[in-house]
């Protein structure tokens, strides 16, 4: 009996790992060098439905309907640049993995720091607050297990 439902149970896991796994689709790409420069730029490119995923990465049907607009500009002879432009103008900076540094993203690269400084500010004035009050520091007890 325990045997059958370890089976049941592996048949599940496997079950549930190849219907959430969708293959990403090869491309009909000229040649070595197109490849790999698609995959470079994917890689550069944030699934604007996921988080914190590539274009490569993602297994979302936006991701890869981008990665389709991808290869088609591509095909069009649009360079780098103009991709990621023209995917700026549908998605914002959020769908460049390294977005300039301007007023509308000023929160995505300095907001990390400012956080940390309000979290020094509290921790200096609590230790301020303490040492003028005079109270001595917490003492933790740990009873009898000692």
């Amino acid at each position: 009996m325990r045997r059958l439902v370890v089976l049941l149970a592996i048949g599940l896991l496997l079950f549930a790992g190849l219907a959430g796994a969708q293959a990403i689709e090869p491309m009909p790409f000229k040649d070595h060098a197109q490849e790999l420069r698609f995959q470079h730029l994917t890689a550069q490119l944030r699934c604007p439905m996921c988080q914190n995923e590539t274009l490569a990465d993602s297994n979302a049907p936006i991701a890869r309907d981008l990665r389709h607009e991808v290869f088609r500009l591509m095909q069009e002879g649009r360079t780098d640049d103009q991709i990621k432009q023209y995917l700026v103008a549908r998605y914002s900076d959020y769908v460049l993995y390294d977005p300039p540094v301007n007023p509308t993203t000023w929160v995505l690269w300095f907001g990390p720091l400012l956080i940390l400084l309000a979290g020094a500010v509290v921790v200096v004035v609590t230790i301020r607050k303490r040492s003028r009050s005079g109270a001595p520091p917490p003492t933790i007890d740990h009873g009898d297990d000692w």
